[in-house]
């Protein structure tokens, strides 16, 4: 991964092998970032994607290998208990145009990666809803 800070923003490059949300939290512990979001195009060769049952309060995990671009990835990031937190969506379509999307888990690159990420003043933390199970935002 390679980047470069422009104001609030950064660019990055990410390279083949190279796990998306794992690049995304190393970016944030060296760079001090607490609060922002981040958006991508990609192409990547393996999927782990979730969709969340609110009722059961659990999220079921499919993972995928094969050719897949990376048509839309948007997360954002914050604060669990005092370290980076960072939820994705994506949606990805395959070679005979299929499309695949949910929750990010991981996403391996297998091409390239570009991101944009904006860091945001302030702090957001999350917490557990008892009543979803989910880790909501919590403002201070």
């Amino acid at each position: 991964m390679e980047y470069r800070a422009f104001g609030n923003r950064y660019m990055v490059r990410m390279d083949p092998g190279e796990e998306i949300l794992t690049m995304v939290k190393a970016l944030c512990e060296a760079e001090n970032i607490r609060l922002g979001e981040f958006r991508a195009l990609a192409a990547v060769n393996q999927l782990d994607l979730a969709v969340y049952d609110v009722a059961e309060k659990q999220y079921y995990s499919t993972k995928r290998d094969g050719a897949f671009e990376v048509t839309s990835l948007f997360g954002t990031i914050s604060e669990k208990d005092g370290a980076v937190y960072l939820h994705a969506h994506l949606s990805a379509t395959a070679a005979d145009g299929s499309a695949v999307g949910g929750h990010l888990n991981a996403a391996v690159v297998s091409g390239t990666c570009e991101m944009v990420l904006e860091v945001m003043d302030g702090h957001v933390g999350r917490r557990k809803d008892e009543a979803t199970g989910l880790n909501v935002l919590e403002f201070d």
